[in-house]
């Protein structure tokens, strides 16, 4: 803890913060409060784990702070940073944020302290929203300028936020704690950033591809060079240098804190084995050659010295938990079992840019176990279990019924088996939701592994957990189906969304097929019903179809949105339509996680 470098490098090239601390939006809603986080500047208290604590100081930290000669970052304004690199006649602007809100404010910070520059381009450094979605806020409409992202980037944006985007976001209100207070016993942070701000989301489509490492562009006679790295913290992402300023840019690839092989809110489970590679790319490309290394979140960390250490120490980290993960399954031991036996080594055990604030040793290493073996750990008694909530009422019978089993979760609570006193308790309110008794002793026992946690998003998790539990279960106010978003999705994604809702054994018996005529794209597609489910092809037999329309991608969107065909030209019959429409399921984005 007397360690002060991160504060020192956090603090360092300060140049002002925003006088208004309230971001809204133009409905008056605050979606950003810079004062929020006012209260961790008091000693750690009993609420929170104290490396936590520290690791939450350091990123309520807000403003504008020069990185390098022309390279400036505004951070603290959402739960990523937004940099600006000033070319001959603007600026860039690297990952516009979450919210388009909130990015105008870090903007428009910018030049209060250094002129009003143009934004003459944008980086998009991989495909999560949090460094896409603020882009209409520092970009105008029709504006024209090159926008850069790496290949892949706008399939994977658009489909990670609509395939799954429901339960996504219903599990990231829990993930980053976006509706617990911010108090010293409640939200303190997310180890990665403060939160998530709950502004417009939007995306603008990237004019540029970054399609091979070693590509070089010059945007506003800024000379930058980049290096692909796919699979690693996004499935679409980039490290780029900046030569002439001897600075390079790790995106989310290395950042102070150990990251997430899989997310507590869901994602595809990501590859520690080439992520630990591109990094030994990248310190070899580009280490001894950079003066400064800057990411997407966090502070910078000066000196090619310390930098190339500071790489070295995050790739060993990732490469010891896929190493010594396989080692272990390869002994027999399951993920739950290995993430129990794990240990790091000193050197990384020590560093403070190696906790786990946001991804954690234990959750990772039973997402390597996940993606190489599954779900099953071998066992055939686990092969086939009952649901969760038969077998919670099994056990707590098993056990002497609710009224044997309370007493004894509140001995193993009071004794400290928080572990133990949650999974008894859990059973018991899956067996009886209405258990007030047990909902609130659960509750308590989230409370203390929550405030317990290192873990940023474990905290969250647990807290929001415990909120529940108590009935404070509140809408999640952040929807990353944005339009822009939706947009953005191919019509063969847009059929995609409509295809993981139809509800299979109610088309069991249903055929239909729908031929649509896109105007705009020169496409078309054939929608078939059959078997419970929905298939599109751009050949087929030549049968007639039920019903053929001819329309535009806009009208297609709107159709999905509304139902209504409207102006929409029609051959056939409309109801074929209406009965595909009539077998969609609704989506529910709160649904119930810790009851049954």
């Amino acid at each position: 803890m007397e360690d002060r470098t991160d504060f020192e490098n956090a603090d360092k090239g300060f140049v002002g913060t925003a006088s208004q601390t309230e971001i809204k939006d133009a409905s008056g809603r605050v979606v950003w409060d810079l004062d929020a986080y006012a209260f961790l500047d008091g000693p750690c208290p009993d609420t929170a784990n104290p490396s936590l604590w520290r690791q939450s100081q350091l990123t309520a930290k807000h403003g504008l702070y020069q990185v390098a000669d022309g390279i400036y970052q505004v951070r603290g304004f959402d739960l990523s940073n937004v940099s600006f690199v000033e070319g001959d006649t603007g600026v860039i602007v690297v990952d516009p944020l979450l919210s388009t809100e909130c990015a105008a404010a870090a903007l428009a910070l910018y030049r209060e302290h250094r002129g009003d520059r143009p934004v003459t381009a944008v980086i998009y450094s991989h495909s999560h929203a949090d460094h896409f979605g603020g882009v209409r806020g520092v970009v105008p409409d029709g504006a024209g300028i090159p926008v850069i992202a790496p290949a892949g980037f706008l399939e994977h944006a658009v489909a990670e936020n609509v395939y799954a985007g429901t339960a996504m976001n219903r599990r990231a209100i829990f993930m980053y704690g976006a509706e617990l207070p911010r108090n010293a016993a409640g939200q303190i942070g997310a180890g990665l950033g403060p939160t998530t701000s709950t502004g417009t989301i939007s995306l603008i489509e990237p004019t540029l591809s970054i399609t091979e490492t070693g590509q070089e562009e010059t945007v506003d006679g800024v000379r930058i060079v980049f290096q692909l790295t796919p699979g690693t913290e996004a499935p679409a992402e980039m490290n780029f240098s900046f030569p002439g300023k001897r600075a390079l840019c790790m995106a989310e690839n290395a950042t102070h804190n150990l990251h997430n092989i899989l997310t507590l809110r869901g994602a595809l489970v990501r590859d520690p084995r080439v992520w630990a590679r591109y990094l030994t790319e990248a310190i070899e490309m580009f280490a001894g050659r950079s003066d400064v290394l800057f990411a997407s979140h966090h502070w910078p960390t000066w000196g090619t010295g310390e930098l190339t250490r500071f790489l070295r120490e995050q790739r060993d980290l990732y490469a010891y938990l896929h190493d010594q993960t396989l080692r272990m399954l390869n002994q027999g031991c399951t993920g739950i079992e290995i993430a129990e036996m794990i240990e790091l080594p000193p050197a990384l055990e020590r560093a403070w840019h190696a906790r786990g604030y946001y991804g954690s040793v234990s959750h990772n290493v039973k997402a390597v176990y996940q993606r190489y073996m599954g779900w099953f750990d071998g066992n055939p008694a686990h092969l086939w279990e009952l649901p969760p909530e038969e077998s919670a009422r099994r056990h707590v019978e098993f056990m002497g019924g609710v009224a044997s089993v309370l007493p004894k979760a509140r001995a193993a609570f009071e004794a400290g088996e928080l572990r133990w006193a949650a999974q008894v308790l859990n059973y018991v309110v899956f067996a009886e939701p209405g258990a007030m008794e047990a909902r609130e002793l659960l509750a308590k026992v989230y409370d203390a592994l929550g405030q317990g946690s290192e873990n940023g998003t474990w905290r969250n998790y647990y807290l929001q957990g415990a909120a529940e539990l108590r009935g404070d279960k509140r809408t999640g106010t952040l929807d990353s189906s944005s339009p822009d978003v939706l947009m953005a999705l191919s019509v063969e994604q847009v059929f995609d969304s409509i295809a993981i809702r139809v509800d299979g054994p109610r088309a069991w018996e249903h055929r239909l097929a729908v031929d649509w005529n896109f105007t705009d794209l020169k496409d078309e597609v054939r929608l078939t019903l059959a078997n419970g489910v929905l298939t599109q092809s751009r050949a087929h037999d030549g049968t007639p179809a039920d019903l053929t329309l001819t329309l535009t991608k806009p009208q297609l969107l709107r159709l999905v949105a509304t139902q209504d065909l409207g102006d929409i030209q029609t051959d056939g019959d409309p109801g074929a339509l209406t009965t595909l429409f009539g077998l969609l399921d609704d989506v529910d984005r709160d649904f119930d996680i810790v009851t049954p």
